[in-house]
């Protein structure tokens, strides 16, 4: 099985996701940039809102795609010490990586946010989305990042895991939604047709495009009242 891309991807996963459709407290948080395409297709299902939560996985030195952590947006950085150790990487190179990262990390933020305040998590549902859980280093920085801010449910969702990483995570938040979990695993693109790297510009526009349908179903669910005649 593979998807045809995270289009694909995301329509298979909202099927999954059903029992959370017209929950007013849902709030689905993409993590760009390749969660968000996923995530627009559940919010569009679930007629949920959509939003981002920024991470940035911590590259090794040399070895970028290999994760030795990750931060993520309210100052938050978890490591992979079986990363750290085994390669025995010094806490001045990991404290490098984290300023580079961090300051993407805010470009990021401006770009995709503008002036637009930061959605309100607590007591809310909230569904973290990304294309894939592989080491899982990204989604574990966004998990304890949302946890701060106190939701009253947190749901991770994905359309593919490695099944390690996908039993871990089981521990750590309410509920983890994945359409399937191949063994073995290697990375996450081998299981897309098309894996094609997300741009600013497209996370830009189904940012807008979501935000339209939101509010057209807040038009439809909340009608202006009837104007009172007068006297």
């Amino acid at each position: 099985m593979r998807f045809h891309d995270r289009q694909d991807a995301g329509r298979k996963l909202a099927g999954k996701l059903s029992a959370y459709a017209g929950d007013p407290d849902v709030l689905v948080l993409a993590l760009p940039r390749g969660g968000v395409p996923v995530g627009y297709e559940i919010a569009l299902a679930l007629h949920a809102p959509l939003d981002i939560f920024l991470v940035r996985k911590l590259g090794v030195p040399g070895q970028v795609e290999l994760a030795m952590g990750a931060i993520a947006t309210g100052g938050v950085r978890i490591l992979n010490e079986e990363v750290v150790q085994g390669l025995g990487i010094p806490e001045e190179v990991i404290d490098a990586v984290s300023a580079e990262e961090r300051r993407e990390l805010g470009r990021r933020e401006r770009l995709y946010r503008g002036d637009r305040p930061a959605p309100e998590l607590r007591d809310r549902t909230v569904i973290l989305v990304d294309d894939g859980l592989a080491t899982g280093a990204s989604m574990r920085a966004a998990v304890a990042a949302a946890r701060l801010r106190r939701p009253a449910r947190m749901v991770v969702a994905v359309p593919v895991a490695a099944p390690s990483t996908y039993e871990e995570f089981q521990a750590e938040v309410d509920e983890v939604v994945c359409v399937f979990t191949p063994e073995p695993f290697q990375a996450v693109g081998l299981w897309y047709e098309n894996f094609s790297q997300t741009t600013d510009d497209e996370i830009q526009e189904l940012l807008r495009r979501a935000a339209e349908e939101q509010s057209a179903t807040r038009s439809v669910v909340d009608p202006a009242p009837p104007l009172q005649e007068i006297i």
